[in-house]
Parts: C-alpha cells; structure tokens; sequence
C-alpha cells in the first residue's frame, strides 16, 4: 500500500485545519486505504480516494453508521438509555424516520422560504456595511444558520433568543468533542420536550409538528429530542464551515471571482463547486459489518473507517487535473460535501440556499470585499472545519 514514505495521521482541529490538503494528497497518492494507530480510539482505517469513499457510503450493508460517526468505538454510549439520533441509524429504520420529515425539506419547500433568508442576510449585511471590519462569522455565518434552525423547527419569535444561547454553547461544546455547555443542553432538552408535547394540539408547518403527528407510537418525546439535537449540531457548524470557505475561496481566486461579478446569474450554479472544495464535514466514520478486502488491506469485522470526504471531494482521478482549484462554471456530477446514498444531507436544499443568498447579496452589496485568512481561527473540533474568527473588510 505504501511507498516508503510514512505519514503519521491525526485528527485535526484548530489551527490544524488551516491546510489540510497537502496529507489528503499523500494519502489518495501513496496509501489510499491507510491504518492508522491511534492513542485513545485504537486502531482504525482511512479511505481518501474518491472510487473508494463513493462506493462506502452508499453501501450501508457493509458499512454502517449504527456505531457512531466517529473513530471513538465507545461513540453510542453517550446515547445509552436515549433514541439515537437519525444520522447514526441504518436503513430500513433510517429510510423510515426520515420519511417523515423530507417533505419538509424538499427545494421547492425550502424556495417558500427564501426571502425570509435573504431578508435576514440583508439585515446583517447593513450593519457590516456601516463598518470599517468585522469578524463575518459572529455578524453572520453564525447567526444565519442557527435563525435557519429555529424556524424549521418552529420555534416561537419570542423563543428565537434564548434557543441562539443554546445553539451557541451546544455547537461550541459540539466542537470540543462532548456534549457542550451541560446546562445548555439540560435546557434545550426539556424545552424541546415541552415544544413537542405543544405541537400535539396545537401543530404549525414544522418539523417538530410533523414529529408530534406521527404518534408516540412511531416517534417518542425522546427521540423528537434527539431529532432537535440533531438538526442543532449538524445544521448550524456546517453551514458556517460553507460559507466561511467560501469567502475564503472567493478572496483567493480574484478571476474566478471577477466572473461572478459580472455575471451573478452563474452564482446558483457554482455552489457545488464551493461545496466540494470546501467540504464542511471533512471526514466522518462508519463501521465494518464484515471483513473487507480494500486495495491490499484486509479491514476487519467492526473496524472502524474514516471516510475522507474533503479528500475525495479533490481526487483528480474524479475531477481531473483542476481537482484542486476552484472553476466556478465547473459544475461537478457527484460531490460528497452533503453525503450520498441513503445518508444524503436532509438539509442540502437549505445548505444551497444559504450559500447561494449570502454570495449573490455580498457580491452584489460589496464585490471588492477581502478576508484576513491569516488572522482568522478556526474550531478545534475534528470533523467540521469552519472558521470560528474571520476578519471582513467590506470595502477595501
């Protein structure tokens, strides 16, 4: 599998995440299907090639994601006594659940509301404007996605405030590898159990709603709470990780930029491109449900493999020589920045959306604006990579 050379992986995290990519490009070059050694989780595997990762994903027979999402083999303990959360459960229980609420999420629902998103974007960006600099992720690739949240979720206007703290300690407390702040959590919980006991008579067009309807039979109060958890620390870190990448993306290729500028209409269509480059969730994990022969390796019954997403998303093998650079017409066919298979991100409609919105108006409201890279810091967590400072300057 390997050349000579050796690579001592590790997860990242915090000014680790700043590149990445030179080890993503060892590995899909010189040991692809690559055993790692570590400390705390013990043995596990990594895929880093595109064929490779496409193939595991969609193979949820061999590779499941009912053990957690992590290298951590003690993953599910944390939800001992509680339903798990949707991501972490197999097809057919997965493939039913999410029935229930993918009506909800579709482009066409998502397009009802899209003017309250730009409305929203709007808003934080007079306020940028009005500035010499700003950290844009605190004054809006932040807030916008956990506003996003709240709504889906129906939570009340008069609600809004205190479930942004929540969402600001859980996705912090997220991002450290536990559970976040314990009161925050503790309050989220029993406040979600309430909204949906709430919902039961009094519904709205909402996921908690939709939830409440089904029955106690097929969704408990518990697992509603999960659900609400889920939807915290998936919808809200991601989102920023896009639309802090692709800010950064845009400040880098000044061209690729420039054709954006002058013809906006090609923003829709280049999201993708700034899904794939920037890949958000970076790596995620499933387990073995048998043995597996993978280009020389023999991976064992229960081993668990990290699927380098943000490393497949540049295999040249897939998107040929470029792979790495950012082509904003480029259009790619398949992309694994929300998933694939029966784990396709529930919220993509949403994640485009938002990055859409946010690039046409900043684009459009301030074309010229620049970013400290260098100045900025991102989250210590080891599986989302997303700035968590980015200084903006609106008009350079």
């Amino acid at each position: 599998m390997s050349s000579g050379k050796e690579l001592e992986f590790r997860l990242r995290g915090g000014e680790s995440w700043r590149n990445p990519y030179d080890s993503y490009r060892w590995l899909r070059e010189e040991d692809p299907v690559h055993r790692v050694e570590h400390p705390i989780y013990g043995n596990f595997w990594i895929y880093s090639r595109f064929e490779d990762v496409f193939e595991a994903v969609r193979n949820t027979d061999t590779y499941s994601s009912a053990q957690g999402l992590t290298p951590d083999k003690d993953a599910m303990k944390a939800f001992e006594g509680n339903a798990a959360p949707i991501v972490m459960m197999d097809p057919p229980e997965h493939t039913d659940f999410r029935r229930l609420v993918s009506h909800l999420m579709t482009p066409r629902r998502v397009a009802k509301f899209e003017s309250e998103i730009r409305r929203y974007i709007n808003k934080k960006i007079e306020i940028i404007l009005d500035q010499k600099e700003v950290d844009i992720i605190s004054n809006l690739f932040k807030p916008l996605p956990s506003f996003v949240v709240s709504h889906y979720l129906g939570v009340p206007l008069e609600d809004r405030e205190l479930f942004d703290r929540w969402t600001n300690d859980i996705v912090a407390g997220n991002a450290k590898g536990d559970l976040g702040n314990q009161t925050s959590t503790f309050e989220l919980f029993e406040y979600s159990a309430k909204l949906f006991e709430k919902r039961k008579s009094n519904p709205g067009e909402d996921l908690i709603s939709v939830l409440a309807a089904s029955g106690e039979d097929v969704v408990s109060a518990m697992w509603a709470v999960g659900f609400v958890f889920t939807m915290i620390t998936g919808g809200n870190d991601t989102t920023t990780g896009l639309l802090g990448g692709m800010v950064e993306l845009v400040n880098e290729h000044p061209k690729q930029r420039e054709i954006l500028v002058s013809n906006p209409t090609l923003i829709a269509d280049s999201i993708d491109e700034f899904l794939r480059l920037t890949s958000p969730v970076q790596n995620l994990a499933r387990t073995t449900t048998k043995d597996v022969r993978k280009r020389g390796a023999n991976i064992p019954k229960g081993a668990k493999v990290l699927m380098l997403y943000a490393s497949a998303n540049r295999d040249q093998k897939e998107f040929g020589l470029t792979a790495e650079e950012l082509i904003v017409n480029r259009k790619p066919k398949r992309i694994l920045s929300l998933g694939y298979g029966p784990h396709h991100c529930l919220g993509a409609a949403l994640a485009r959306t938002m990055g859409r919105a946010a690039l046409e108006s900043l684009l459009e409201q301030c074309p010229n604006f620049s970013v400290d890279v260098g100045k900025g810091s991102f989250s210590p967590g080891s599986f989302v990579r997303r700035y968590e400072c980015l200084p903006f300057v609106a008009n350079p």
